[in-house]
């Protein structure tokens, strides 16, 4: 499998690519603001074509570059319905079940709490890997803010905690990190000791 990504605009938001091999279809995860040209490039550099763009979340910062994406490409945001009030490109609402795209199955964890409508896309890579995108909810050594509620986003964090330890986070800002090493070592986690 063929995982590529990259920060791009202000705030060095992660955008992230994911295809079962190069010169194929791909998923684009949070092309967010100033991500454009740095999505054409990545794109172009392992033969990709985007096949579906989806949001962890609403903020600029991880949509902000979806409605030129949708352009160039042609295909629509996927957004939770609770964060598209205010994306103003062509959308289509995201499904809480498992997503088939580019012969890739992605599963969409409802993770409210930074926003109404934040989720995870958790994929198993076909050597027996798993990946877990967190978007603003989990990073390496610390958690998002709860823009939303505070008990939503404390809920959330535990459902990611449910997931196998070898689970690779890529989270929205800042390296990638694994499940365990965030149960082990993140002082922000609910029930860790401080």
């Amino acid at each position: 499998m063929l995982v590529a990504g990259f920060a791009a605009g202000p705030l060095r938001s992660n955008c992230y690519l994911l295809a079962r091999v190069s010169g194929g279809p791909c998923l684009v995860v949070d092309p967010g603001e100033g991500a454009a040209e740095p999505l054409a490039a990545a794109l172009a550099e392992h033969e990709l074509t985007p096949a579906a763009l989806l949001a962890t979340h609403g903020h600029p910062d991880h949509v902000g570059g979806a409605a030129e994406a949708t352009r160039r490409y042609g295909v629509p945001l996927r957004l939770h319905p609770a964060d598209a009030e205010g994306y103003a490109g062509p959308w289509e609402p995201l499904a809480e079940g498992p997503l088939t795209v580019a012969g890739l199955t992605v599963g969409v964890l409802p993770l409210p709490g930074h926003t109404p409508g934040s989720v995870a896309f958790t994929v198993e890579t076909g050597e027996g890997g798993r990946l877990v995108l967190t978007g603003d909810t989990l990073f390496a050594g610390s958690i998002g803010r709860a823009r939303g509620s505070g008990a939503d986003l404390e809920r959330s964090l535990r459902t990611l905690l449910t997931l196998a330890g070898d689970t690779v986070v890529l989270p929205g800002h800042g390296p990638a990190t694994t499940i365990e090493r965030e149960r082990a070592g993140n002082p922000h986690l609910p029930g860790a000791v401080r």
